[in-house]
């Protein structure tokens, strides 16, 4: 994977909370930022997904896919975070899954 260099300013609350990561994972400060900007962009995806889940603007399939999970742990994390979509878009998305 090519590596880019990034430059930005945060708040000095939020170093602190980089070098405590630092400290208690044993890493550098670079490590300790692409961990964290990595678990950031994960959590977006999520957000983002059931949101569109929610709204109906993606299917269960696609809201898996935008997400970067299985169609079971979108299943799983809609369910624990109360996210209801419309049944036939489920319908839909379990019969192409079996069609593959």
């Amino acid at each position: 994977m090519t590596e880019v260099t990034v430059s930005a300013r945060i708040p000095q609350d939020l170093e602190k909370e980089v070098e405590r990561l630092m400290h208690e994972e044993h890493l550098e400060k670079s490590a300790a930022l692409r961990k964290l900007l990595h678990l950031g962009i994960q959590n977006y995806r999520l957000e983002r997904a059931l949101r569109g889940l929610g709204e109906g603007r993606f299917s269960l399939t696609k809201a898996a896919e935008e997400a970067g999970l299985t169609l079971w742990d979108i299943l799983d994390e809609a369910t624990r975070r109360r996210v209801t979509w419309v049944a036939e878009d489920v319908i839909e998305d379990i019969q192409r899954r079996k069609g593959r």
